[in-house]
C-alpha cells in the first residue's frame, strides 16, 4: 500500500525503500494491477450503448505503420516512421450527419491554440456549446453516465442542473498559464489542443480534431508507441502515438479512436466526479482493450483527461490465462 498512497510522515527512508521493494516485489509476484470492476463494468455498457460511435473497416481505415522513435519534451526534431497520414479513410458523409459529431466540430475552432492568450468567448460560440450539450444529453450513453452519477450522489436528477455541471467541468475557462487572462478549458485542452511557449503541445487527445488538423496539413503523424509484444492494428480503439502539429512535436499522445464524443466526455466527467483527487488514474477493461484512464483537476473543472492503452485485443486477458 506504501507505494500507492507515498510514504507515511513517520517512516525513515530505509523503511520506505523497503515498502517499495516489497510493493515492486508484490506486483511483480500478482502480475495484475487491480482493474476497477463497477468502472469498466458501467463503460462497457456505456460502449454498448454508443450507437454514434463509428466502425473501423467501414466508417473509417487507419494506418498505423511505423514505432516512433524516442524524442524529448521540447524538441521539434522527430524522426518520421509514417510516411502516410493515420486516417487513410474516413466517411465524412457520415461524420457530417451525427448530431452530436456536426455540433462537436462546430467547437474546435472556437479557442486560442497557445495558453496565455485570453480567450474571447462570443455570444456565437456560448450558442454552440449550449447546442453541443443539448445534443450529448439526448444521447443514451450520457443519459445512462447522468443516471449512474445521480446513484452516486454526485449530479442533481434535474437535467439542466446536470447540463451545467458538465458546462462548468468542460467549458468554464481558466488560467493554464500564470499572470495572463482566462486561457484554456477542459474541452480545448482535451479535444482540441493547445500550445505552451511555443514549444510544446499539451492536451490534443481526441481522434476527429486529429482526422480534421491531418487533413487540412496541419498535423503530422510520426508513428505509434507501443510496447514490443503489444503491436497495434487497425480496429484498435485505443491508440498511443506521435505526431507534429502546426510544426511543434508531441512525444507521446493518447487518444479513443472512432468513438463519440459523448462516450470520451462521459468516461472522463464519472472519472472527474467520482473521486476528489487533484489526480486520478482509474485501470479499467472496455471492449478488448486494458487502459488506465487519468484525470486531473483544475479546481472545480476538468484540467485535463485521457486514455493510456495497455493492452489491446484481449492481450492482457491471454497474458493471464497461460
Amino acid at each position: 500500500m506504501c507505494l500507492l498512497w507515498g510514504p507515511h510522515p513517520s517512516h525513515s527512508v530505509s523503511q520506505w525503500t523497503e515498502c517499495i521493494q516489497f510493493s515492486v516485489s508484490c506486483l511483480t509476484l500478482c502480475n495484475r494491477p487491480a482493474v476497477n470492476q463497477e468502472l469498466s463494468n458501467l463503460f462497457n455498457e456505456l460502449w454498448r450503448l454508443d450507437v454514434n460511435r463509428l466502425t473501423p473497416g467501414i466508417d473509417y481505415t487507419i494506418s498505423v505503420q511505423g514505432r516512433a522513435s524516442y524524442v524529448s519534451q521540447g524538441s521539434h526534431v522527430v524522426q518520421d516512421h509514417a510516411s502516410l497520414p493515420l486516417f487513410s479513410n474516413v466517411n465524412a458523409n457520415k461524420l457530417g450527419n451525427i448530431t452530436t459529431i456536426s455540433r462537436f466540430t462546430k467547437l474546435l475552432d472556437n479557442y486560442e491554440r497557445s495558453t496565455g492568450v485570453t480567450e474571447q468567448v462570443t455570444t456565437e460560440e456560448l450558442t454552440e456549446t449550449n447546442l453541443f450539450l443539448d445534443a450529448i444529453l439526448e444521447t443514451a450513453v450520457m443519459k445512462r453516465a447522468h443516471k449512474y452519477l445521480v446513484s452516486k450522489g454526485q449530479s442533481n436528477s434535474n437535467l439542466s442542473q446536470f447540463k451545467n455541471q458538465l458546462r462548468l467541468i468542460w467549458f468554464t475557462l481558466y488560467h493554464r498559464q500564470r499572470n495572463t487572462g482566462l486561457d484554456s478549458c477542459g474541452f480545448e485542452h482535451v479535444f482540441v489542443g493547445e500550445t505552451k511557449s511555443g514549444t510544446e503541445i499539451i492536451g490534443f487527445h481526441n481522434w476527429i480534431q486529429f482526422y480534421l488538423q491531418e487533413t487540412n496539413n496541419h498535423l503530422d503523424y510520426k508513428g505509434y508507441k507501443a510496447r514490443d509484444h503489444d503491436l497495434p492494428d487497425q480496429d484498435d480503439h485505443v491508440l498511443n502515438l506521435q505526431f507534429s502539429w502546426h510544426g511543434l512535436v508531441k512525444p507521446v499522445g493518447s487518444a479513443f479512436i472512432g468513438t463519440s464524443p459523448e462516450f470520451e466526455m462521459a468516461l472522463f466527467t464519472i472519472v472527474f466526479l467520482m473521486s476528489t483527487e487533484r489526480s486520478t488514474t482509474v485501470l479499467v477493461n472496455i471492449d478488448q482493450c486494458q487502459m488506465e484512464l487519468v484525470v486531473i483537476r483544475n479546481g472545480r473543472s476538468l484540467g485535463t483527461a485521457y486514455p493510456r492503452l495497455l493492452s489491446s485485443n484481449s492481450r492482457h486477458i491471454r497474458q493471464y490465462s497461460h
